[in-house]
């Protein structure tokens, strides 16, 4: 009897527990309630959405990517692709050479991911284009949201009144959330564990207490940033570029030489041939050639794809500009600093430097 009336009591208190959960759960407050359909539902799943624009390089399609592992041949030459890493050996290969037609072919099958996550085996060139040409062209307005990314993990918790079932869901990734908004019930009531953490454009977290907050925050980052929808695979080479960056890498490097020299349309890539360029952490720099060497000063300012590097050298006015630093890149055992102007002239800086 004893026994059968501990049982019953420890049943009366986990009953009366979960019962008190739910109805905390249901009474939540308003704007901690996810609505099915409701435009904040609509936000997150633009939000989480895969963004097909991160490999344009290989596909120019804005729609969906190409699930890796894949084989391509760039320029004659068979790469395979298993990581986000290996978009910048393509474009390493396309800048081997300025003279040169660029060329790439993606070998069948492949399997792409569609918006949704879904994916669909391609088996043909003929089916790629298919698919590509139902995507938005450049730069053409579409319905992903890439300013702005969720911190996971985090949890989400559901309840049905017909069944009286609660459930908790840990979300991982962009993946997982989207799949669970895609499925939410009509008579299920669906809320976030807040405070949870976004992550804008300009790397700022920022916390959010419940949806309204979080569809405001969604609705203002819309247009924040350069979705880089675009197939110009060299325009965002300095995203994360800094003037602090620059300046340590040209001082921490000694015996700089000139390998690509272009302005107003002539090359001069052989002119400065044997010459050295060193930079000092004051703003000066001496170029030493044969037995011959001359002082100049530089500066750097600025931050991405907007930082400026002034070279003034009075003795060699084929490196003297106000030069916009357009990629650091390091393709081989050598480091490469492009420099251009207006998109015509331009300035490379090579060194084996470690």
């Amino acid at each position: 009897m004893k026994l059968k009336t501990a049982l019953l009591l420890g049943i009366i208190v986990i009953f009366s527990s979960c019962r008190k959960e739910e109805t905390e759960f249901i009474q939540a407050p308003e704007d901690e309630i996810l609505q099915a359909n409701s435009n904040i539902a609509s936000l997150i799943q633009r939000t989480t959405s895969n963004d097909g624009s991160i490999d344009n390089i290989v596909d120019r399609a804005n729609c969906f990517d190409i699930a890796f592992p894949y084989t391509i041949i760039v320029n004659g030459q068979q790469l395979t692709i298993d990581s986000l890493e290996d978009y910048a050996v393509i474009e390493c290969v396309f800048d081997q050479s300025d003279s040169d037609i660029d060329s790439l072919d993606i070998n069948f099958p492949i399997s792409i991911v569609l918006e949704d996550f879904s994916e669909v085996e391609i088996n043909s060139i003929t089916e790629f284009n298919t698919f590509t040409n139902n995507c938005n062209g450049e730069n053409i307005e579409d319905m992903d949201i890439e300013c702005i990314d969720f911190q996971y993990p985090f949890e989400a918790s559901t309840f049905n009144p017909n069944n009286e079932l609660l459930n908790t869901i840990i979300l991982e990734n962009d993946n997982q959330f989207f799949s669970f908004i895609q499925n939410i019930d009509t008579v299920v009531i669906t809320t976030l564990d807040f405070p949870i953490s976004v992550i804008l454009s300009n790397n700022t977290s920022v916390s959010i207490n419940n949806f309204n907050e979080l569809e405001s925050t969604i609705q203002n980052a819309i247009n924040s940033c350069d979705e880089d929808d675009d197939y110009d695979f060299s325009d965002d080479d300095c995203d994360d570029c800094t003037s602090n960056g620059i300046e340590d890498l040209l001082v921490s490097c000694a015996d700089w030489t000139v390998n690509r020299l272009k302005r107003d349309a002539t090359d001069y890539d052989n002119v400065y041939d044997g010459y050295t360029f060193n930079f000092f952490d004051n703003g000066t720099m001496i170029v030493y050639w044969n037995s011959t060497s001359a002082n100049g000063t530089w500066t750097a300012n600025g931050l991405g794809n907007n930082l400026e590097v002034l070279i003034d050298v009075p003795a060699l006015p084929l490196c003297n500009n106000n030069w916009i630093l357009q990629e650091i890149k390091n393709c081989s055992i050598d480091t490469e600093i492009n420099l251009t102007v207006g998109g015509d002239d331009r300035l490379q800086y090579k060194n084996n430097c470690n």
